[in-house]
């Protein structure tokens, strides 16, 4: 485990007014309010959901693309301001892609005393035995990242492994799910492990990902490409992120209105019997 703190963290702090991730961050009126977007929406899920447990620890999963970096920075603002009652430990999990920049991420956390560790499990090489060439290793590559991370949240005394999924993402799934598996489901915002001893938390299922593009890109993340392997998601995900950027090309605003219709359902007006007894309704009739 790396704890290195910078001499001048205090500093950092008092310059910034918020922790030293914000070091460099822009001083514009609309680098502010978009950083009180991602705040406030953040917030509302971590509260509504109520994941945050004082004095428990979160294992938060830093992949070193744009939405893990973001999710760690409004995490440690949120914990800055007093609003995160959990201790953090950002993790890494190393899973031997060719030419990974196996520097970057430690050097970056280290530099801004953030509690980190980096673990290096070649998984990179089972995918590539276990599939044809060509495949798309992500689902596996998934899966097994998911459970070395389990694994290390145990290790570290973390009950929560933190996600970086947002509002799109949930979206993406929920038509993939529509579409092609017959069935309503998207991203939760919190489930419980297989095991019923790890908690998986997505606190930026109310984020959006155009926000978290222009906040990354502001922060100067040092991002870590996602296709070092090669390999890309499937064309499925990729055809609902397109239908759902030409929706709110046409009718902007309609992601937050799905991502809002996601947790306002109406049973009744479901066809699932599981979740409704439409028998009781001729019961109910016929006793009147």
């Amino acid at each position: 485990m790396n704890q290195a703190l910078p001499i001048d963290i205090e500093q950092a702090e008092a310059e910034t007014g918020g922790h030293p991730i914000y070091a460099q961050a822009p001083r514009s009126v609309e680098f502010n309010k978009l950083r009180k977007r991602l705040i406030r929406n953040t917030r509302e899920a971590i509260d509504k959901f109520a994941m945050a447990r004082p004095g428990e620890k979160w294992l938060v999963a830093l992949s070193g693309g744009k939405d893990s970096y973001g999710m760690l920075a409004l995490l440690l603002d949120l914990k800055w301001r007093g609003l995160l009652p959990v201790d953090l430990v950002a993790c890494n999990l190393d899973q031997g892609q060719p030419n990974f920049p196996k520097h970057v991420l430690p050097e970056y956390l280290a530099g801004l005393g953030i509690e980190h560790r980096i673990e290096y499990k070649d998984t990179y090489s089972i995918v590539t035995d276990k599939l044809p060439v060509g495949a798309t290793y992500c689902s596996l590559c998934s899966r097994l990242r998911r459970g070395n991370l389990y694994r290390i949240a145990r290790e570290e005394g973390c009950t929560a492994l933190v996600l970086g999924h947002h509002r799109d993402d949930s979206l993406e799934t929920f038509f993939m799910n529509l579409f092609h598996g017959g069935k309503l489901a998207a991203m939760p915002p919190r489930l419980l492990n297989d095991d019923g001893d790890i908690e998986v938390l997505r606190p930026l299922i109310y984020c959006a990902e155009e926000d978290l593009q222009r906040f990354s890109d502001a922060m100067e993340f040092p991002i870590i490409p996602c296709d070092l392997c090669g390999s890309q998601d499937g064309l499925e995900r990729n055809a609902m992120k397109a239908m759902l950027a030409d929706i709110e090309k046409r009718i902007p605003g309609r992601k937050d209105v799905m991502i809002r219709a996601l947790g306002n359902i109406n049973p009744s007006h479901m066809l699932d019997t599981r979740l409704f007894d439409f028998a009781a309704l001729f019961d109910k009739r016929t006793s009147q």
